[in-house]
């Protein structure tokens, strides 16, 4: 499971503005088919828990809890060659999209056909996995790097357009209570369109975007023993 969130305020007479905000739970099963090889099943849910706004437009809202969630069932194979490797592919996989937000359900949001509040998918999943804090190099060993990066291809519609998740976290410990983090979060879904037009609404001739965010921060931390 991963849940985080998070709420900056910039200057005292502006408001708080949410920096993070995700629910993600993440369940998989694996019986051993070879070295190193697993015949496997995931389960994944995702959302977020409170409503998020575009700040640039007005705070306008822009999803909501549920709107959208994600559910992915996958079946397929399972490479783990080391502790800190994995790379799962599932030829056979649903994904359900859901906007449970009648305010964004009704403007084909996340795309959804307008006034409906889910779309089904099915196609196939790739999820690669890379975490490691064990360096040897001299110059790394204060690093631990997360890397997780998700893909999904529709098989009944433009499977040439390939849904993109990419997470990054770098933590760098700077001494015994001071660590740098870098967290960075690309996002590319062809079917969530975007209102380019600055129409108000979702219309033909809008088009999809990539989405990025990064986080940096320092932190404290103590460890008691």
């Amino acid at each position: 499971m991963d849940v985080g969130y998070g709420l900056l305020k910039q200057g005292a007479n502006s408001d708080f503005m949410k920096t993070d905000d995700r629910f993600d739970l993440l369940s998989k099963y694996g019986r051993q088919a070879g070295k190193s090889f697993y015949y496997a099943a995931l389960l994944n849910f995702k959302t977020q828990m409170s409503v998020g706004r575009d700040y640039a437009k007005d705070s306008a809202k822009i999803s909501n809890l549920l709107a959208p969630a994600y559910v992915l069932t996958a079946i397929g194979m399972d490479y783990k060659p080391n502790s800190y490797f994995s790379a799962f592919l599932a030829p056979l996989t649903g994904k359900l999209t859901i906007v449970n937000d009648k305010d964004l359900s009704s403007i084909g949001a996340f795309g959804v056909t307008p006034g409906e509040m889910m779309k089904g998918e099915f196609g196939g999943y790739l999820r690669a996995a890379f975490s490691k804090a064990d360096f040897k190099s001299e110059l790394l060993k204060n690093l631990s790097l997360t890397s997780k990066l998700d893909l999904f291809s529709n098989y009944l519609k433009d499977p040439q357009n390939i849904d993109v998740g990419w997470e990054n976290i770098i933590v760098f410990k700077v001494n015994k209570y001071i660590t740098v983090n870098l967290n960075t979060n690309l996002i590319y879904d062809a079917d969530i369109l975007f209102d380019t037009n600055n129409s108000g609404s979702i219309n033909e001739g809008d088009h999809s975007l990539v989405q990025f965010k990064e986080i940096f921060g320092v932190g404290s931390m103590y460890k008691f023993t």
